[in-house]
């Protein structure tokens, strides 16, 4: 049984992430955060499995930005793309990129995104990875050129959008399409309720 719920300002909500993928997906829900990046080496940073990894960067981001600040609600966030049990994430040029699109098209991976939300008031975290399947296509080698030299997939982990350009050559996923963006949208409810916060008392 959860304590008197803590009604927040939506000022004191931060997203800690410079992701524009997420911070859309929170606007369209009705939240409005504000954006600190964390300046977190994420290199520096390393885990067991990738679940274990994406879940570690979600909460250093999360806890660089709460350090900050003496009152408000820390959403951090980190996605890997799990493919063979190796964590993969933004592609450090564009013939990594190539490489591991190679590698994926026709295959299937898993889109894993660690989510911690820091209460920082009251000196709470909360967090949990949720997953999504990714069905991949096969593009052509052309394609694939075409796509690397775009731009896009060198901004996001595992090479990939659903959103953007890279929805061309994804044949399907299972699972929260949101996730695959950068958040989980059902996940996030129910951490802010671990803390005794009513998603809908942050709607703008």
């Amino acid at each position: 049984m959860l304590g008197a719920v803590r009604l927040p300002d939506v000022t004191d909500l931060v997203l800690a992430s410079a992701s524009p993928a997420r911070l859309g997906v929170l606007r369209a829900a009705g939240l409005d955060p504000k954006v600190i990046v964390s300046g977190v080496d994420e290199d520096a940073i390393s885990a067991g499995s990738p679940e274990e990894l994406c879940l570690a960067l979600a909460e250093a981001k999360a806890a660089a930005v709460s350090a900050k600040l003496a009152d408000a609600l820390v959403i951090g966030c980190d996605s890997v793309l799990e493919l063979d049990g190796v964590a993969y994430g933004k592609p450090s040029s564009p013939e990594t990129a190539v490489t591991r699109w190679r590698s994926m098209r026709g295959r299937t991976g898993r889109l894993l995104t660690g989510h911690c939300v820091v209460d920082v008031a009251a000196g709470r975290q909360v967090s949990r990875t949720a997953a999504t399947v990714v069905r991949f296509g096969t593009p052509s080698d052309d394609e694939l050129d075409a796509y690397v030299a775009s731009g896009e997939p060198l901004r996001v982990a595992g090479a990939f959008t659903l959103d953007g350009l890279g929805g061309w050559f994804v044949e399907g996923i299972d699972g929260d399409h949101g996730n695959v963006l950068g958040i989980s949208l059902p996940l996030l409810r129910r951490l802010f309720a671990d803390l005794g916060v009513s998603v809908t008392a942050l709607w703008r």
